[in-house]
């Protein structure tokens, strides 16, 4: 887009053309999350833990990497997630959900950056509850992700559903929007055999940004 500016005394216009757009990086780190690119300047950083040991509910651990069109591994990428928590309640004063009630150990929000060596990142969390979404239909349990890195300009939203949860999923209104069983599947974190250190089910959700098997991603 075009703006028109006036010229100095008034009596003429010029046009100043939009500058090119910028993509976010490559400092994502250093900008949203110093401490993860060694710079420990804040006070209070936003971690990728989101319980303690009095959080109620089934701890779980989320993990994977993040691919590019051509199947390649990105170091520098920053996600964020938000969700319920085990009754299935938002720390939001838009959570008017009745008889449920919120958890003050469970912060409910995280920030992970991808390590720059294999490119993982992980979130230490619970288990959503189901949430009622609109219209009064129940969502199965999932977690909101939001990606950003070097080469995107705006950040990417999705979902992170459980493959221990079809039978929620099934119902799902947002994942029924969805057409083909491939797609469905790019949202859905496959439960492992393993257990992190603290005992936590780990579960693996690779996020892909383009070309075969590419992430669902929402207009939100």
């Amino acid at each position: 887009m075009s703006h028109l500016f006036s010229a100095p005394g008034g009596s003429e216009l010029m046009v100043r053309r939009e500058t090119a757009s910028q993509t976010a990086g490559p400092y994502v780190h250093i900008g949203l999350a110093p401490k993860a690119a060694g710079f420990d300047i804040f006070e209070n950083n936003f971690g990728s833990v989101l319980v303690d040991a009095q959080t109620k509910g089934e701890r779980i651990r989320i993990e994977g990497r993040v691919f590019d069109g051509i199947g390649t591994v990105l170091k520098d990428v920053l996600i964020e997630i938000w969700q319920a928590n085990a009754e299935g309640k938002y720390a939001h004063p838009a959570d008017r959900q009745p008889g449920k009630s919120l958890d003050p150990h469970f912060r409910g929000w995280g920030r992970s950056c991808t390590d720059f060596d294999t490119g993982i990142y992980t979130f230490d969390t619970i288990k959503p509850g189901a949430a009622e979404g609109r219209n009064g239909r129940t969502m199965a349990p999932h977690i909101n992700a939001w990606i950003v890195a070097r080469g995107i300009n705006i950040g990417l939203s999705t979902r992170i559903y459980f493959s221990d949860e079809a039978a929620a999923n099934a119902k799902d209104p947002v994942i029924n929007l969805i057409e083909w069983e491939a797609r469905r599947k790019t949202l859905v974190a496959e439960r492992t055999d393993r257990r992190s250190d603290d005992g936590a089910a780990v579960y693996r959700f690779d996020i892909r940004l383009q070309g075969e098997g590419e992430t669902v991603f929402f207009d939100v």
